[in-house]
């Protein structure tokens, strides 16, 4: 599980979602521009059907007033229009706010996982090296919620604003004579209820800010709780079988019980929150429903206005006060959304973050390959291996041994650009004419012949060439099967049978270098002396590059690199003593000419 950590939430979540958003905006202009303005059109809609049942309150309740049966008939028939009319307004709000938080979730979404898969920087991700916990959630749920959240916010609080300085100014006009009964005498106050309506909205603001004021952080370590609970619940899954062949379900049960103890120890401080904040919300709209009743009951007694007139007021007052009080409402939404805003932000900075610090080079185009004073080492500096000068030219087959933890795998994965950290320089050939082949192979979900044909598309090899792939590497019971439906083949297939199959994609690409990392650890010995045979016979002249340590080996390769280890990590050693050294065999024609075209292109 990753580590756990407990990060600020951002000060700056406005300026981090404009920054996404203008991002989307700059990306699909037309699409945005559309989008807002029917959402604005919607929003103006709305607003005029709230205008449309404060006049109606004040006809209707004047025509109750006055006793007038055919008047008040004709405010039913209005009021059956606004309803109407309501009912569209509302469903073309709702219908904007969704497509806008929909297309700008898609934009966001495909951007991160685009930029995740660029340079391995998904490697970078899951290794931890960058500090940002479960990528998976951030894309997932976090970039939901930041998106819907805040077109949600944006347009809810471009409606209070709008309804706000609608109905601010018909509460003046309609609030001009109000006044205070004190005593016998009158106190007259402008604009009366329009105050009233300022100070009641800043005070259910003030104390909802202090009730609130924990809530932001307390959604980060929600959100951070979430994803490891569920981080752990997806390595059970992957992993379930070595756990039950190990009996190690009591050891998981005791890792999920804590890991849903920390999320459930955030939720029960995000309930107390929520909890305290429910005291006021429970009250403070039904309160205004009734405040402005109790406040114009004198100047309505007194016969200053009528009920028509005191209902418009009232209705005219709620507006004003639902409009102040977004803030209050939409609280525990706006700490949640900073939270999600946060963890996305981080994640696409993290994208966005040049390699790691360190001075090892790497680069591609070379003829040969070229180790040149490497030195690796962890990204805490701790040295794992050294390596003076090493060239492995073109069609030479070269294997290097060594203890395990003696820094084999960290040359492998330096030289396919997955580890930055140490000194030195590595000379790589052309990565379009190279092939990696680590201990466990990777295979995508789908059927077996996308399976084989990666990393090229589905279809890129005919089926017949796939079938005798397949048949040369041992595998001839699968021909039969590559158009099954998709599957979870790393759970079918065996690990030898991963192995053979990386094997039969090599056959299908061919590659003129090959690195392998243990690739045939889990092959008996007849079937790891058939793999590097097919090499042989089938790309005579690409060269091989293999860590290992089996036995057996060596009799595959023109000679022997050995990684002896040190006080200072290992180092690489050349020539072993009593190594083969037999000279790199030349490039048949075909293959020199291929690889000619294939660095002539990269270039």
């Amino acid at each position: 599980m990753p580590k756990t950590t407990t990060p600020q939430v951002e000060q700056n979540a406005l300026s981090d979602a404009w920054r996404l958003a203008r991002g989307w905006a700059r990306d699909e202009p037309w699409v945005v521009a559309g989008l807002v303005a029917a959402a604005l059109l919607a929003i103006g809609a709305q607003l005029a059907v709230d205008w449309g049942f404060a006049l109606w309150n004040r006809h209707a309740f004047d025509a109750l007033e006055a006793r007038d049966g055919a008047a008040f008939g004709t405010q039913m028939l209005v009021f059956a229009g606004l309803i109407a009319a309501l009912m569209v307004a509302s469903v073309g709000r709702l219908w904007t706010r969704q497509i806008l938080g929909f297309r700008w979730r898609r934009w966001l979404v495909l951007r991160l996982q685009d930029r995740m898969l660029v340079d391995g920087r998904h490697h970078r991700l899951a290794s931890g090296a960058t500090g940002t916990d479960n990528p998976d959630q951030r894309i997932g749920e976090n970039a939901r919620w930041a998106t819907a959240i805040a077109v949600d916010l944006a347009f809810g609080l471009i409606y209070a604003v709008v309804l706000l300085a609608s109905f601010a100014g018909m509460l003046w006009h309609l609030s001009a004579a109000f006044f205070i009964p004190v005593g016998d005498t009158r106190l007259h106050v402008p604009g009366g209820m329009l105050w009233a309506a300022l100070l009641y909205a800043a005070g259910c603001a003030a104390i909802t800010f202090w009730l609130g004021r924990r809530l932001p952080a307390i959604h980060m370590q929600r959100n951070t709780a979430e994803g490891d609970h569920r981080f752990a619940l997806v390595r059970l899954r992957e992993h379930s079988e070595a756990i039950a062949l190990m009996g190690g379900e009591r050891d998981e049960r005791r890792g999920l019980a804590a890991a849903y103890a920390r999320l459930e120890a955030a939720m029960l401080r995000m309930f107390r929150s929520e909890r305290d904040l429910m005291w006021l919300g429970c009250c403070y709209m039904a309160v205004a429903h009734t405040l402005p009743l109790a406040l114009g009951a004198p100047s309505f007694f007194a016969g200053a206005v009528t009920l028509g007139v005191l209902m418009q007021t009232a209705h005219a007052f709620m507006e004003v006060t639902r409009a102040l009080t977004w803030l209050t409402e939409n609280w525990p939404r706006l700490a949640d959304w900073r939270c999600h805003v946060a963890r996305v932000v981080e994640l696409e900075r993290a994208l966005e973050a040049p390699e790691p610090p360190g001075a090892l080079r790497r680069q591609d185009g070379a003829p040969a390959l070229e180790l040149r004073g490497i030195a690796l080492a962890t990204p805490c500096g701790r040295d794992l291996l050294r390596a003076a000068e090493v060239t492995v030219s073109p069609g030479e087959r070269v294997l290097i041994r060594g203890e395990s933890g003696s820094g084999k795998s960290t040359l492998f994965r330096a030289m396919a650009g997955l580890w930055s950290w140490g000194q030195g320089e590595i000379r790589m050939p052309c990565r379009q004419a190279s092939m990696f082949l680590p201990q466990r192979p990777y295979l995508p979900l789908g059927t077996l012949a996308a399976a084989l044909c990666y990393p090229a598309a589905p279809g890129a090899f005919g089926a017949e060439a796939l079938e005798a792939a397949l048949r040369r590497c041992n595998l001839p019971h699968l021909a039969g099967r590559l158009e099954e439906e998709e599957a979870r083949w790393d759970r079918v297939l065996s690990l030898g049978e991963q192995q053979r199959l990386a094997f039969a994609r090599v056959l299908l690409h061919r590659p003129l270098w090959i690195f392998m990392d243990e690739a045939t650890s889990a092959l008996d010995e007849a079937n790891q002396a058939a793999m590097f045979a097919l090499l042989a016979e089938e790309l005579p002249g690409s060269a091989v590059l293999s860590i290992g340590h089996r036995p057996g080996l060596g009799r595959h390769h023109d000679r022997e690199l050995v990684v002896q280890p040190s006080a200072t990590g290992g180092r690489l050693l050349l020539p072993a003593a009593g190594a083969p050294t037999a000279p790199p065999r030349p490039l048949p024609r075909r293959e020199a000419a291929r690889g000619q075209r294939i660095r002539a292109a990269s270039t």
